[in-house]
């Protein structure tokens, strides 16, 4: 594929660019769930002698989107990563300094939740997976008992049904990835954090009166509820083949993978399929973007072929769908590959 008319089509731009300033190396800030991702794509790049492998970094996705839109000038950076879509505000901040985006969508994050098929399946909320699987809860928290609620004390559910009668009367054990898996990370944040302590008044009180976020709650349990398997997702499947009275988190490819032996539990209503995922209907799942300023190409080597990299590896078998990230369909592919090429400028009415 040609870009050397994108070189052209933004030589005005780039002539805002001090040549002064300039650099060598492609910088990136953003999502810690993109991170890993863009990370193998920037080194696939740097296997390219004529480029630096291109500075990724991580701080969340405002950090990459305020990051990105905080002005033109290669003391900036080039691309922001996000795990969550441009806002109208945070555009508006772009335009306040000049800056003109375009918007690729990369994938999708799907976690899945799964068990033995020959065990029960379990059907829970997102939020009550959250409390079940938080390390420290508020003192009130499943107790009628008149605690002092800002007390946050260690997780006290032994058992599903413990939570709510409806679910399974067996004790709480999950296997996952430690501590360095992204998909741990997305799980926490999407589950522990957003869903249960982003959600449940009671935990929001309490953290708000310790001075504390939510992101405290991503803290996830070690008294047993809650396993660390190693960072191979086969061996937390094949923990679960062994016993069928555990659950797992894995990325979905491991479940689809392994239709024959596992099931997926049901969260808010849905199982973890490709389409729910990709359509972003599955509650453990969102769409990864990153955004590109315009006003750094033809200055900043490489981000052009950065963009191309990402689609020689991002379908259903390249090493980013190993990696964890859900491939999008094939249309979605083709309108973001087009985007790197044609850079429409994002707007709030794409928005």
């Amino acid at each position: 594929m040609r870009f050397s008319y994108i070189i052209a089509a933004f030589a005005v731009s780039a002539s805002l660019v001090s040549a002064a300033n300039a650099r060598d190396q492609l910088s990136l800030a953003g999502s810690s769930t993109v991170l890993p991702f863009a990370t193998i794509i920037a080194e696939e790049m740097g296997k390219n002698p004529q480029f630096k492998t291109p500075v990724v970094e991580s701080g969340g996705s405002s950090v990459g989107k305020k990051g990105v839109c905080e002005g033109i000038g290669t003391e900036y950076i080039d691309i922001g990563n996000a795990s969550s879509r441009m806002k109208t505000a945070e555009l508006e901040y772009c335009d306040a300094n000049g800056v003109d985006l375009t918007e690729i969508k990369v994938g999708y994050d799907g976690i899945a939740v799964a068990s033995s098929i020959n065990g029960e399946q379990l059907n829970i909320s997102k939020h009550d997976l959250g409390m079940a699987l938080t390390a420290k809860v508020s003192a009130c928290i499943g107790s009628d008992r008149n605690y002092n609620c800002d007390v946050m004390v260690d997780n006290p559910f032994k058992k599903w049904s413990d939570i709510n009668a409806s679910y399974p009367d067996i004790e709480i054990r999950v296997y996952g990835p430690p501590t360095t898996s992204g998909t741990r990370a997305s799980f926490a944040e999407m589950v522990n954090d957003k869903a249960f302590c982003g959600k449940n008044d009671t935990m929001k009180a309490a953290l708000a009166s310790l001075g504390e976020k939510s992101k405290m709650c991503r803290a996830m349990r070690t008294d047993g509820a809650y396993i660390e398997a190693g960072e191979q997702d086969n061996l937390i499947v094949q923990k679960l083949q062994e016993d069928e009275a555990t659950y797992g988190v894995f990325g979905f490819s491991y479940l689809d993978q392994n239709r024959d032996t596992l099931q997926s539990a049901v969260i808010d209503g849905g199982e973890a399929t490709f389409e729910a995922i990709a359509s972003g209907d599955y509650a453990i799942s969102r769409a990864l973007y990153f955004y590109v300023k315009h006003a750094h190409i033809g200055v900043v080597p490489g981000i052009a072929e950065y963009m191309q990299e990402w689609t020689k590896h991002w379908g259903d078998d390249g090493i980013l769908s190993d990696a964890g990230m859900v491939p999008m369909p094939a249309a979605e592919q083709a309108k973001y590959e087009s985007a790197m090429t044609e850079l429409p400028k994002l707007t709030a009415d794409m928005l």
